[in-house]
């Protein structure tokens, strides 16, 4: 079945209090939508978070070039 859809959206204001991980936010209409969540480990951690309450190590320190 083919279905042609013809919109005009207008937004005025729009007020979003959170989006989380895998949300949709969607203004008009789809086809499809195809669901994807990706995990990523961007700081190449190796083991478990430390437990709430417990101080966390000093990052390391970069020197920095002096400013003219």
């Amino acid at each position: 079945m083919n279905l042609t859809v013809h919109q005009n959206i207008v937004i005025h204001q729009i007020k979003i209090d959170s989006i989380a991980n895998s949300s949709v936010f969607q203004i008009g209409s789809a086809g499809v939508i195809k669901t994807l969540s990706n995990l990523y480990n961007t700081g190449g951690f190796t083991g478990p978070a430390p437990e709430p309450g417990q101080p966390r190590p000093a990052p390391p320190r970069v020197p920095l070039p002096p400013t003219s």
